[in-house]
């Protein structure tokens, strides 16, 4: 009989960590999971292509997206009769999404996938890995699309950074002073529109390690004046956990931080924190959770995970990027922080970098910015870099993701990397980030200074949840309304003219360290009250070519 032809995965190569080696093969009996990406089903006759439809500005519901671009059943029906002749098990089906979960012994994912798994020793950990690409049967060549999860290294690092004080060293420039500020007085600062708190809305945030404690959180909003305190759940995504671990420098500081900031400016909105494991699968898994979520219905969700584009493969690159596609879908923003190691995201290759999932066209990717202000008045603002110990706003040019149509007009220069890609321009807009002008939380008991884009993402959330509530509507994937309608107006945005994140300068309109700037909330509101972010493409890029004058 003759043996089955396997053919590669597109994307799917892997190499180990840097500095890491193999220590030994996997128990054959070692369990494993993993979660399979599939193709988009073929499109019944009438239905545009997704990429048309989402700029139209149409909207669907969860049901209706599974419907017309979810997985086909068939597909899933395939994958399901050859994970079981491999003796896997199967769970977890989500058509919407086109991900299913596979688990199962060592042994069985080695057969099934042509694959060596082993564990490594890197500089970060062990970690279970493997090496070259992942393989399929010729049957399924081009049904599955991405197989995440036999490599469960450490995927993606909290953006956060602690303030000077709070780590107890110097502060970096020495004739300059820490300050910090509560989420409500930068929301002031930031003129959030007054009226609407974000009553009937649900901010979903990822968490990739770490908890919260209920007693925190009553505390914090408690010394705030927050009352009633917003209601928090946790969801449990492939197993993990809400886990405090009780140290103020871990994730716990990355959780608080977007809960308290999240929920002091819109405390009127739920908000459900997604925990779930830092892999590959884990991940995906819980952007695609969050986003198909029926039940507690997030119309805006805030990631301060990330890792530089050049650490994901290339079929993570593209299975994330259809998770964030499908939320723009659904009329969900995602707002991602940009990361805090300027514009090399931390990579010591002498070349630029940018950090994903913001690089993908569908998030709104937060930069940070050094905010000195007055009462709420803002006295300067400029990018945020403190390099080289404590960290710098990220952003850049992506080297996978093309200019989106809606960059087009916003002089976005191409890569200064060898090739001068022209790709998608990050970050989108600002918000305070230095640690050293941050946020005060509390964290496991302690109260603290802390800062990083991580503060931004959930800060535009809270922002968009009080949009969503005064329009009662979504405002739904945002990125096309401010690029061809809210960067034209006067006053929407405090325009970040002065500092640089390392390659790329500051400037007036938009630039690669701080996008359109940082927000003015009630300008904002009153420009999507008067032409509602539903559909975008309807309204003209400008072409005059004008920029937006500073909010002084």
């Amino acid at each position: 009989m003759p043996s089955t032809r396997y053919v590669a995965v597109p994307g799917s190569e892997r190499t180990p960590m840097p500095g890491a080696s193999r220590l030994r093969l996997c128990d054959p009996k070692e369990s494993v999971q993993a979660t399979v990406m599939l193709r988009a089903r073929k499109r019944p006759k009438g239905v545009r292509p997704l990429e048309r439809m989402i700029a139209s500005g149409e909207r669907l519901s969860r049901s209706q997206y599974e419907a017309r671009y979810g997985a086909d059943p068939q597909d899933v029906k395939k994958v399901q009769q050859f994970a079981r002749a491999h003796k896997l098990k199967i769970s977890n089906v989500n058509r919407g999404a086109r991900t299913l979960m596979l688990s199962g012994p060592a042994a069985s994912f080695n057969k099934a996938f042509q694959v060596d798994l082993a564990h490594y020793e890197s500089p970060q950990g062990t970690y279970r890995g493997r090496t070259g690409p992942v393989s399929v049967p010729a049957a399924l060549k081009g049904v599955i699309l991405g197989v995440h999860g036999l490599d469960n290294r450490p995927h993606a690092r909290p953006h956060f950074r602690l303030s000077s004080a709070a780590r107890g060293a110097a502060h970096p420039h020495a004739a300059a002073q820490s300050v910090s500020y509560t989420p409500l007085q930068v929301a002031q600062c930031y003129d959030f529109p007054s009226g609407v708190n974000g009553q009937g809305q649900t901010i979903g945030i990822i968490e990739l390690g770490g908890g919260f404690t209920q007693s925190d959180l009553s505390s914090y909003f408690s010394k705030l004046g927050v009352s009633p305190a917003p209601s928090v759940t946790a969801v449990s995504v492939d197993g993990a956990e809400n886990q405090p671990t009780g140290s103020t420098n871990g994730p716990d500081a990355e959780v608080m931080l977007d809960i308290e900031v999240a929920g002091a400016v819109a405390p009127g909105a739920n908000i459900v924190v997604y925990f779930a494991p830092n892999t590959d699968s884990g991940f995906l898994d819980a952007i695609n959770q969050a986003v198909g979520d029926k039940q507690n219905n997030p119309l805006v969700i805030s990631i301060s995970w990330g890792g530089p584009e050049s650490t994901y493969t290339s079929q993570s690159l593209q299975s994330y990027n259809s998770a964030l596609q499908s939320a723009a879908a659904v009329g969900v923003s995602v707002c991602v922080a940009a990361g805090d190691n300027g514009s090399t995201d931390g990579v010591t290759d002498g070349l630029q970098h940018v950090d994903f999932p913001a690089s993908s066209p569908y998030a709104l990717a937060c930069g940070g910015t050094h905010l000195i202000a007055r009462g709420s008045t803002i006295t300067t603002e400029s990018v945020w870099n403190d390099q080289p110990s404590d960290g710098a706003t990220g952003g850049g040019i992506s080297a996978t993701f093309p200019l989106p149509t809606w960059q087009s007009s916003a002089h976005v220069p191409p890569s200064v990397n060898p090739g001068s890609f022209a790709g998608r321009g990050l970050p989108d807009v600002s918000g305070d980030a230095d640690p050293d002008t941050g946020y005060q939380v509390e964290v496991d008991g302690t109260n603290t200074v802390v800062g990083g884009t991580s503060a931004v993402a959930p800060l535009w959330a809270g922002l968009i949840a009080r949009f969503n509530s005064g329009l009662k509507s979504s405002v739904g994937y945002l990125n096309p309304t401010i690029y061809q309608q809210l960067s034209a107006m006067a006053g929407t945005f405090h325009d970040i003219t002065s500092g640089n994140n390392g390659a790329y300068q500051a400037g007036p309109g938009w630039d690669a360290c701080s996008g359109w700037g940082s927000p003015n909330g009630a300008a904002i509101f009153q420009a999507l009250t008067a032409a509602p972010a539903s559909a975008p493409s309807a309204r003209p890029a400008p072409t005059s070519g004008k920029k937006k004058r500073k909010r002084r």
